[in-house]
């Protein structure tokens, strides 16, 4: 990569379009493409600067810049962010390696340090506090997505746990109480054994007893209670 003309808007060095372009190895066309492509993801002040009219001419002018630029309408010169997202999109290893060296040999390096004044200290605050909100933002509306994806996991793992041993154990218990509470009659207890887990079976649709759902447990356990056998029903 070809040695940089140092351009920098508000303090922060930026890229001009051609010089983006020369140093991924594209053509400024390409970068443009990509950018009206994926509008919808770039920031103005945080991707990049866009620069019309008056405003344009005098930057132009006074860092005498001639790469075509004065002919175009807006003037984007594009932050370290904003070159970013363009070697994201062109996802080449030329533009990758280009970036990493953008960042250590251009974007980052110090410039002489210059006091602000209270009004441009203030700016920047205001700047950066924006950042950060727009990403914490960001962050949650992207947490609360993951919490609903694994809130229907939980539901539909939930659907298929059946009951621990403990938990059958509490089933076990529960017709054997209703059993001896219904009848007397030791030679007839086997016969209701039967046919109260039979009704369990069909009720809840299982083939077992042990395969009942664990949310299903205190329903079970209801019904259980209330049954009735057939000879006295």
């Amino acid at each position: 990569m070809n040695q940089l003309r140092i351009i920098v808007h508000d303090n922060h060095r930026v890229l001009t379009t051609t010089q983006l372009a020369e140093s991924f190895e594209t053509t400024s066309d390409r970068i443009s493409y990509n950018f009206n492509y994926n509008r919808d993801r770039y920031k103005l002040g945080k991707h990049f600067i866009a620069l019309e009219g008056e405003e344009k001419c005098e930057f132009l002018h006074r860092l005498d810049i001639h790469d075509g630029s004065k002919n175009a309408k807006t003037l984007y010169l594009w932050t370290e962010k904003g070159a970013w997202l363009h070697a994201k999109s062109l996802n080449t290893d030329s533009a990758w390696d280009a970036y990493e060296l953008l960042v250590d040999e251009y974007y980052n390096v110090k410039e002489k340090v210059v006091a602000l004044s209270k009004d441009q200290a203030l700016v920047t605050v205001l700047r950066t506090t924006a950042d950060l909100v727009e990403d914490t933002q960001a962050i949650k509306e992207e947490q609360h997505e993951i919490r609903k994806e694994l809130s229907k996991i939980n539901e539909k793992v939930e659907e298929q746990i059946t009951l621990a041993s403990g938990e059958q154990r509490a089933v076990q218990k529960a017709v054997g109480s209703k059993i001896y509470q219904v009848e007397e009659d030791t030679k007839l207890r086997s016969k209701l054994f039967r046919e109260l887990y039979r009704e369990i079976k069909d009720r809840f649709a299982v083939a077992s007893y042990k395969d009942l759902r664990r949310q299903d447990l205190q329903l079970a356990l209801r019904y259980i209670d209330s049954w009735i056998p057939r000879k006295v029903s």
